[in-house]
């Protein structure tokens, strides 16, 4: 009797996990929207992302206050400072950087293109992982990618020409945004255990929320005027798209594997082409399908090889 609840609670857990993860991803999936209505107002992507980390910058501050005061209160020891030093490189790399150039590829690409793009980092992960840290090239990955990018060629080649030069100068921002989080997941591997992944997403996103902040002080003079529908969607962005979608997949990741949670976020292109064109009334084609399907095929191919070990 004991080893059958014990049982039915494993399940419980595994289908909250589950459930964590799906909603975070689905979440994290209206960010490009978000960013779009807003930049119908201000087609400005420093201003928007200074103001989307402005609104969420006191929650993270209030988290990581309280995991500090959790540990203190346990008698746990403190993160040296080189966990927090390198949580804070991993915020400016996948949080500042990535975003940045996420925002600007979006002043060019449609939600969807850009969710496809993005989407392709996990491919980083494994091109990072062979020439940089000396990993071996697998099958799984060589026909991941192969796929992957055929998929995203079909959709460049259809929409490319038609959109001009600035989808190739959107795209490129992207695929740097892609690169940039590629990075920050391999640091953010080998410093989560150090800090645990409330403090070490509380560090990251503050370091983050700082030096987006004084970009666009810098970058925008320090010119903050908005209107309020703009605030209002950079408001729902910073809620929405950011701080509860982090939470929620970290939830997920402490009751379910990397390799289930990485398999649940595929819904994500598919969330975001779903809303960019029930809201934003983007078309979408035979040939945006057919380049979706392949995306998500090799995305979800890498994950599941990924997943099998060597």
């Amino acid at each position: 009797m004991t080893s059958a609840l014990q049982a039915a609670a494993n399940t419980r857990t595994r289908l909250h996990g589950y459930l964590l993860a799906v909603t975070g991803a689905a979440l994290f999936s209206t960010k490009a929207i978000f960013i779009k209505l807003a930049y119908q107002d201000h087609n400005d992507a420093t201003l928007l992302l200074a103001y989307r980390m402005l609104f969420a910058l006191p929650i993270f501050i209030a988290v990581g206050a309280w995991m500090v005061h959790t540990k203190k209160r346990q008698g746990e020891p403190l993160p040296s400072s080189r966990s927090v030093a390198l949580a804070m490189l991993t915020g400016v790399l996948g949080y500042y950087l990535a975003s940045l150039f996420d925002f600007l590829g979006l002043q060019y690409i449609s939600a969807q293109l850009e969710r496809l793009v993005l989407f392709t980092y996990p491919l980083f992960i494994m091109m990072i992982g062979v020439l940089v840290l000396g990993e071996k090239l697998t099958w799984h990955g060589i026909a991941a990618a192969g796929v992957t990018y055929a998929g995203l060629a079909v959709v460049l080649g259809v929409d490319g020409p038609v959109l001009g030069g600035d989808t190739w100068k959107g795209v490129g921002f992207v695929l740097m945004a892609a690169l940039c989080f590629a990075s920050c997941q391999i640091m953010a591997r080998r410093v989560i255990p150090y800090l645990g992944s409330a403090l070490f997403t509380s560090v990251a996103m503050i370091t983050a929320s700082v030096f987006c902040i004084l970009h666009h002080v810098i970058a925008g003079a320090g010119n903050f005027a908005a209107t309020p529908r703009f605030l209002w969607l950079a408001a729902g962005c910073a809620l929405f798209a950011t701080v509860m979608p982090v939470f929620l997949i970290n939830a997920g990741l402490a009751r379910i594997s990397s390799e289930a949670v990485a398999m649940i976020s595929t819904i994500s292109p598919v969330v975001t082409i779903a809303l960019a064109v029930s809201i934003l009334g983007e078309p979408f084609t035979g040939a945006d399908a057919i380049g979706s399907l392949l995306v998500l095929a090799g995305v979800g191919l890498y994950t599941w090889g990924d997943s099998q070990g060597p």
